[in-house]
């Protein structure tokens, strides 16, 4: 998955830029981004503070690290599970 070239501080820093009253074609123009990153943002971030958000990332960065970890252990669970089987 591509990662964000924007921090959390800086996604922050833009939606309060846009609540603010700047306009979506400024901001767009002025950073570089879609007016849907902005509107996805808002959905998903609204009202969070940097350090709020920063958290935020840090927890779905470990709870994806923790999914990979258990779909490794439950494949290897299964494939012990058969050659326990083929063995009896």
């Amino acid at each position: 998955m591509k990662r964000s070239k924007f921090s959390p501080q800086k996604i922050v820093k833009i939606l309060d830029e846009f609540r603010d009253g700047s306009s979506l074609e400024d901001l767009c123009r002025k950073y570089k981004i879609s007016q849907s990153t902005i509107y996805n943002w808002r959905r998903k971030y609204g009202g969070l503070q940097a350090s709020e958000l920063k958290r935020i990332k840090a927890l779905e960065l470990e709870n994806k690290r923790l999914k990979r970890m258990y779909a490794e252990l439950a494949l290897d669970h299964q494939l012990a599970k058969e050659v326990i089987e083929k063995k009896h």
